[in-house]
């Protein structure tokens, strides 16, 4: 399988130079098996009904697809590939892991309520397994996914010719169950091997788990402790801090969760499809050969789908790196300040999880396959130090107060040139920033004011004039 996200080619790719256009199949025949465009051959019904007969076969061959196929990608054979790429046997976590867990995320706790207005927003802290981790994310994955995967799926009828669609209308369900088998697959991979990296439910910066759950991965972190100088109950409270520090964060910022995956669902919607690689690699294939399932995997699974970077797309993709930044570098900024002198080696623990994003870490690596979003390492220290600044020039308050709505953020630029946006924070006044709750709050309530006086209306009116 490709390791960019659902068969798609590299971004940087897309100003390649091309050869001439090819002969074969057109763009109203993206797989090449005639049915469709101008010519002498036209739609062939017969020639349909052939290879419907050929992925029927096929089909039939890999098994009935289970209830997880109800959908662009089938997510039980994602977690059957997910869980054998861990092995047999994983080891359950022991009474006195636990414990310990339990133990550092309570001290963590105690240290954060100093660095940040936010409370805390766990109720709970449990130790997973690698398999738990993958058990308990699946359904912000399928979240993740599914808006990419049903875009790409849409693709398929929609290069069709209208008088193709009536009679190709089996063969896009049979492609569809196929598609859904090589983006489960895919995403199996992924997240496979993600889930022998992960540290905590919030290492790639989203609330993967459940709500109010803080989450740590015990046997991850004692292998990512191998070869530090610092000892594994430090590194857990680290970690733990890091872990309560995001749930901090999602609990009390409602719009915030909602908002990165909005993102990445506005980025799917905008993504259009260059079937002019597709055409080129089915250019010259038999039809009837594609009863091998190898020659439709690698059709769809080589990198033919070249999803071309519309202007929708890059602001969608700005947005959501620019927020996974800032929510990576605010986190920082606060787990630093809480464990100040307490963890000695606190700082060279920070430095080496920066070093595992630039290196691309399981973050970048698990976003470029699925999303197509790759979280740059500059836009993480560029964020990291603007909270530094605004923290020092402006105070806790209110740099925990720019959470307070979407509309405070700084954005891309922001991070490019800082000082301006510190400057608004500071000379803003105190009454946007010194509480960011009651200030969030004070909105809601003002918009449903506003939406209540305007149903109530034609009530007034009609009342007025009868009192006239």
């Amino acid at each position: 399988m490709s390791d960019l996200p659902f068969g798609f080619s590299n971004r940087d790719d897309d100003d390649r130079k091309r050869g001439d256009e090819p002969s074969g199949p057109g763009p109203n025949d993206p797989l090449g098996f005639g049915i469709g465009g101008s010519g002498a051959s036209g739609f062939d019904p017969a020639q349909l009904g052939q290879m419907l007969t050929s992925l029927g076969q096929m089909l039939s061959g890999m098994g009935q697809p289970s209830s997880g196929q109800a959908g662009p990608v089938n997510y039980d054979v994602a977690k059957r590939l997910a869980r054998q790429q861990l092995g047999s046997t994983v080891a359950p976590v022991s009474t006195s892991t636990t414990s310990a867990v339990t133990d550092a995320a309570h001290l963590a706790e105690l240290w954060l309520d100093g660095a940040t207005t936010l409370p805390a927003g766990a109720t709970r802290t449990v130790a997973w397994t690698a398999n738990d981790w993958i058990e308990q994310t699946l359904s912000t994955w399928q979240r993740l996914c599914d808006p990419v995967a049903e875009q790409i799926s849409g693709m398929w009828t929609a290069s069709l010719p209208e008088e193709a669609r009536e009679f190709a209308a089996p063969m896009v369900g049979m492609l569809g169950q196929m598609g859904g088998l090589a983006f489960g697959s895919q995403l199996g991979q992924a997240l496979g091997q993600l889930a022998k990296e992960v540290l905590t439910s919030t290492d790639i910066g989203l609330p993967l788990g459940p709500t109010g759950t803080a989450a740590l991965l015990p046997a991850a972190i004692s292998e990512f402790s191998n070869g530090l100088e610092q000892p594994e109950s430090e590194i857990l409270v680290f970690l733990a801090a890091r872990e309560a520090a995001h749930q901090r964060l999602f609990a009390h910022v409602p719009w915030l969760r909602p908002q990165v995956l909005g993102a990445v669902e506005d980025y799917a919607r905008g993504i259009r499809m260059d079937f002019s690689a597709l055409e080129q690699a089915a250019q010259g294939i038999d039809p009837m050969a594609l009863a091998d399932p190898s020659k439709l995997e690698e059709i769809l699974a080589q990198g033919t789908f070249e999803p071309q970077n519309t202007p929708e797309q890059k602001q969608a993709l700005e947005r959501l790196e620019t927020l996974l930044a800032l929510i990576e570098g605010w986190v920082q900024v606060v787990v630093t300040d809480a464990v100040g002198d307490r963890l000695p080696g606190a700082g060279a623990l920070a430095e080496t999880l920066r070093r595992r994003r630039a290196t691309g870490g399981p973050a970048e690596q698990t976003f470029v396959t699925l999303v197509g979003l790759e979280l740059r390492p500059r836009k993480l220290r560029e964020a990291a130090a603007l909270w530094r600044r605004l923290t020092t020039d402006a105070g806790m308050t209110a740099r925990d107060g720019v959470w307070a709505h979407p509309d405070l953020l700084p954005d891309t630029n922001d991070l490019d040139s800082p000082a301006g946006f510190i400057d608004s924070v500071i000379g803003g006044g105190t009454t946007t920033f010194d509480d960011p709750l009651a200030q969030l709050a004070e909105t809601e309530a003002r918009e449903r004011a506003e939406r209540e006086q305007r149903d109530s209306g034609p009530d007034l009116g009609k009342d007025g004039g009868a009192s006239a």
